[in-house]
């Protein structure tokens, strides 16, 4: 039996999701956000050594599409002298890439690649989040810095999977990366708005954007 654990980001109760060898999770009654075994994750050096595995090349075009929902947003609704910050840019820092290609001012920042905690310390117009959600071990903390991180006005764009009801979650490629530790559903994004203090949340696919 495995002991019942508290949702990570809502606090509250949780039950038994699913359970198949190495991949054990709860989902919460509150958020519905579904969460790893926290006895399953790994530690900081496996879990370097798994992003070093992604192979993210920033000149990659293909790649460069895959983020476009993000760098698309970000144009559309902000200009070349707002500030950006790119957080949990990975090995690869694409959307600053394109994004600087643009002329547009954003920084790169990742606790195990970008490490430059000074950048924590500013506030930004807009924020990219980009596959970056789902790997968050605290994600009230980690939502809570985002907002804060966040001048009046401004915008947090995330790009993750969500998980619906549709969905055969045995069969669901998100799962089975080890680093996915915390899988949002749509009632979990709208919990977030609400008890994180965003004005507004809008859901289109993989991009989630919030509003301050």
């Amino acid at each position: 039996m495995h002991s019942k654990q508290n949702c990570p980001l809502c606090t509250n109760k949780s039950t038994l999701f699913y359970q198949q060898n190495d991949r054990i999770f709860f989902q919460c009654s509150t958020c519905n956000g579904l969460f790893l075994d926290q006895k399953l994750r790994l530690n900081s050096s496996k879990e370097i050594l798994r992003y070093q595995l992604h192979n993210n090349d920033i000149e990659d075009i293909h790649y460069q599409k895959f983020v476009l929902p993000i760098t698309t947003a970000i144009q559309k609704y902000f200009t070349k002298e707002d500030k950006g910050l790119d957080f949990g840019a990975g090995t690869g820092p694409v959307i600053s890439k394109v994004l600087h290609d643009n002329k547009f001012q954003i920084a790169p920042y990742d606790p195990f690649f970008h490490k430059h905690p000074n950048l924590l310390k500013s506030t930004y117009n807009y924020i990219a989040c980009c596959e970056v959600m789902e790997h968050f071990y605290n994600p009230k903390k980690e939502f809570n810095l985002l907002k804060k991180l966040l001048k009046p006005n401004g915008k947090l764009f995330c790009m993750t999977v969500l998980f619906d009801d549709t969905i055969n979650f045995h069969d669901w490629y998100y799962k089975n990366d080890p680093t996915h530790v915390f899988i949002y559903h749509q009632k979990t994004i709208h919990w977030i708005k609400e008890n994180i203090g965003f004005s507004k949340v809008t859901i289109d696919g993989r991009l989630i954007s919030y509003s301050y």
